[in-house]
C-alpha cells in the first residue's frame, strides 16, 4: 500500500508506518495542485487540515482506499464524496482527548482566579490583591454538550475537582455513571454555571449556538468552546457578554481563525472578545501538546493497520 502525506507531522510516523509495510512519501510541502497531480498513484492519504478534498479532488484519486485526518473533526472533508466511491475514512479524535481537557481546565481556572490579568497588572507594577480575589471551581455545575472522546475526558476532569457534571449528547445513551449524570438540554440550560461544547462541526451545528441558544440558560454561566469556532455566531457571543448572559469565555477556536481576512463584523466582535477581562483566547491549542503530536501518529497507525489486515 502507497501512502501519501500532505501535512507535516512527528517524525514518528514514518517508522510506524514502516511497520505497517505501507510505503510512504512524505512530500509535507505539497498543495492542493500538487496533491491532485499524484494522488491516482496512491491508496492512502494522510492530511491535517491543508485544503478540502471534494468531488473534483477525489475524481483524481482512482485508487485511493482511505483518507486519515491527523486530528478531530472531518469537516474538511465531503465525507458523502467518499462514501459513494467506497472511501474509508477516519481521523484521530482520542490522541488529543487529554490535551483538550486539560488545556480547558486550565483555561477555566486561570480565568476564575484572573491569572491572566493579574500577571500583566504585575509586570506594569500594579499590586492589587482585592481586586482579584477568585472563586473555585469546585462546587460549579458544569454542562457539557457531546459525550465523545473529548467531552468524556473532559467530564472526568471536572468531576475529579468537585464540579456537579451534567452531560447530553444527542447521539448516545445510556453513559451515565454515579459522577456523570445523563441528562435532556434543558436541564443543563436551567442549571449549568459553565458549559462546555464538545460536537463536531457539521451542517446541524454551524451557527447553532447563537442569541437564541444563549437567551436559554436560566442564569449567567461561563461559556467554553475548544470544539470549532463555526459553531458559535461570534457577535451573538459579545452580545450575550455584554448583557452579562456570559459571564465569561475560554475560546480557543473563532469563527474565523485566518485573522487577515477578517470582515468588518469580524474584527469587531474579535477586538471585542481579545480585550476583555473575562475571556481567555488561545490559538487553536487545545489538543496541541507534544504527546498529542505522537499520539495522532500512532492512533492513525493502528487504525491503517487494521484496515490493511481487512
Amino acid at each position: 500500500m502507497r501512502i501519501l502525506i500532505v501535512d507535516e507531522m512527528h517524525d514518528s510516523l514514518l517508522p510506524l508506518l514502516a511497520e505497517t509495510g505501507a510505503i510512504a512519501d512524505y512530500y509535507y510541502t505539497f498543495g492542493r495542485k500538487e496533491a491532485e497531480e499524484v494522488i491516482g498513484q496512491y491508496e492512502g492519504l494522510i492530511i491535517r487540515s491543508k485544503f478540502f478534498i471534494d468531488d473534483q479532488f477525489l475524481d483524481k484519486a482512482s485508487r485511493l482506499r482511505f483518507i486519515a485526518r491527523a486530528g478531530a473533526g472531518l469537516d474538511l472533508i465531503d465525507l458523502q464524496a467518499c462514501e459513494r466511491r467506497g472511501i474509508r475514512v477516519f481521523a484521530a479524535n482520542e490522541a488529543n482527548r487529554v490535551a483538550v481537557a486539560e488545556h480547558l481546565l486550565g483555561m477555566l481556572l486561570c480565568l476564575f482566579n484572573h491569572i491572566h490579568t493579574s500577571a500583566e497588572e504585575i509586570r506594569e507594577n500594579r499590586w492589587r490583591r482585592e481586586e482579584n480575589r477568585g472563586e473555585e471551581l469546585q462546587g460549579k455545575t458544569v454542562g457539557i454538550i457531546g459525550y465523545g472522546h473529548n467531552g468524556s475526558a473532559a467530564a472526568a476532569r471536572f468531576s475529579a475537582f468537585g464540579c456537579r457534571v451534567l452531560v447530553y449528547d444527542k447521539y448516545k445513551k445510556g453513559f451515565g455513571t454515579e459522577r456523570i449524570e445523563e441528562v435532556g438540554p434543558d436541564d443543563i440550560f436551567r442549571e449549568a454555571d459553565v458549559l462546555s461544547l464538545h460536537i463536531p462541526l457539521t451542517e446541524e451545528t454551524r451557527g447553532w449556538v447563537d442569541t437564541d441558544f444563549f437567551n436559554r440558560f436560566q442564569k449567567p454561566f461561563y461559556f467554553c468552546n475548544a470544539a470549532r469556532g463555526e459553531i458559535m455566531r461570534q457577535a451573538d457571543l459579545v452580545a450575550a457578554i455584554r448583557s452579562e448572559k456570559v459571564a465569561g469565555a475560554c475560546l480557543d477556536v473563532l469563527e474565523n481563525e485566518k485573522l487577515a481576512t477578517l470582515t468588518a463584523e469580524q474584527r469587531e466582535s474579535f477586538d471585542f472578545l481579545k480585550s476583555h477581562p473575562r475571556v481567555i483566547l488561545t490559538p487553536h491549542v487545545a489538543g496541541w501538546t507534544r504527546e498529542s503530536y505522537r499520539k495522532i501518529n500512532e492512533v492513525l497507525c493502528r487504525q491503517i493497520t487494521e484496515l490493511m489486515n481487512s
